[in-house]
């Protein structure tokens, strides 16, 4: 018989004491554990929290803060939403947007999005509150998300007769105050106006204009 057939036919191994038993058992019960506690936090990431379950549908927002010439941001189904409130002056500057140098000055243009029946208008807005602009900042090239270019005059990268409005720094493409895009841009379409309705003098909804105030 080889020594290690020896070696193994007579190795018997030790038994455990009771407290290394007890110690080992309480060992493993505390790793089950804490795996446990690591995988709960891991598992609840899967579940829809209540914003995105709230992600598609309407928003309301507080503008009861929002002055003329200050813009805000928020989110409704995963898009930045822009309410600017447009001075008396810049709704002047509108006015003077040369109406032939649009691509679509009457919104009635549908391949990007249609445009809401009360939005068709030079201010693209509800004409109860014309100076608030509601409008998806986001450029319809490519998703870019234009800069504000609010003031009126010769600047880099625009023309000598700019009346204000918005550049896209991603491939240059320009739009007047009200979103609405200049011809021969690499944009095709003025941006986005969401459905929306003012339930009071402070309150808009974003994404449902059926609802009653």
């Amino acid at each position: 018989m080889s020594s290690d057939a020896a070696t193994a036919s007579t190795f018997t191994p030790a038994p455990l004491d009771s407290s290394k038993r007890t110690w080992l058992i309480a060992s493993g019960c505390a790793g089950c554990v804490g795996v446990v506690a690591l995988a709960t936090p891991f598992v609840r990431s899967f579940e829809p929290s209540e914003l995105a379950k709230a992600a598609g549908g309407p928003v309301e927002v507080d503008i009861s803060g929002l002055k003329p010439g200050e813009k805000m941001i928020v989110a409704w189904r995963g898009k930045p939403v822009w309410i600017l409130n447009r001075t008396p002056e810049m709704m002047d500057d509108l006015k003077k947007v040369d109406v032939n140098s649009l691509a679509d000055p009457d919104s009635k243009r549908t391949n990007y999005s249609a445009t809401p029946e009360y939005a068709c208008n030079t201010a693209r807005a509800r004409a109860d509150r014309a100076n608030l602009l509601v409008m998806v900042g986001i450029c319809t090239h490519l998703g870019c998300s234009p800069n504000d270019r609010f003031a009126a005059g010769p600047q880099p990268s625009l023309p000598d007769n700019w009346e204000g409005g918005f550049l896209c720094p991603c491939h240059g493409s320009k739009y007047d105050l009200s979103g609405r895009v200049f011809k021969n841009q690499p944009a095709p379409d003025n941006m986005q106006v969401p459905p929306h309705q003012y339930l009071s003098a402070t309150r808009l909804l974003i994404g449902d204009d059926t609802k009653k105030a």
